[in-house]
């Protein structure tokens, strides 16, 4: 059996990740798979790191719970939108509040190398924009998605990551929408 925490990084809980996150949710589930799911947009923390790595800020509850999730998952799954070529800004505090030293990476003393302390996962971004794909490839050269699959997943050791682009939203029919969530559906049920 397979152990999945899916994170949804829309703060909105009525909007189109929403309805992803729950269909991917759903085919992993018929598949066996068992899932815990993560909604930025229903923690309670600070998602500011207010100190920087200076002073150490005590982690609330439901960044904890969250922190155990992610622990315990096999496999991570991050949906969200991209807005203003990469994550909304919760999702970006969620990272600098949980991913911290001792739980997603070691430094060594005297050395700019890290140990990677998530090593043994792997992950999916399902990710929307109003983008078309061949602008956000070829113009915007895919910025959200290098600090997402590199900067941030990478740097803690979790390979490798696939990236499912849904889009543009905005210009989208309602049946090419239904069409999307089929489709994380089907990446639930293909990875359990």
């Amino acid at each position: 059996m397979k152990r999945i925490a899916v994170i949804n990084g829309h703060p909105y809980p009525g909007s189109l990740c929403q309805g992803l996150m729950d269909a991917y949710v759903e085919g992993a589930r018929s598949s066996g798979a068992e899932v815990r799911t993560i909604e930025l947009g229903k923690l309670n923390f600070n998602p500011n790191l207010m100190y920087g790595y200076s002073k150490r800020m005590e982690l609330e509850e439901d960044l904890l719970a969250a922190q155990d999730t992610m622990k315990w998952a096999e496999h991570l799954v991050f949906v969200y939108p991209t807005w203003w070529g990469t994550m909304p800004a919760i999702m970006k505090g969620f990272f600098d509040r949980t991913f911290l030293p001792g739980y997603s990476y070691k430094t060594e003393p005297n050395s700019l190398l890290q140990k990677k302390l998530l090593g043994g996962r792997t992950a999916r971004l399902i990710v929307t924009m109003d983008t078309p794909h061949w602008y956000y490839r070829w113009i915007l050269k895919q910025a959200g998605h290098h600090i997402m699959k590199r900067s941030i997943l990478g740097f803690c050791g979790i390979a490798p990551v696939r990236i499912t682009e849904i889009g543009p939203v905005k210009t989208s029919s309602e049946s090419l929408r239904q069409g999307w969530l089929k489709e994380a559906q089907r990446l639930g049920a293909r990875l359990a």
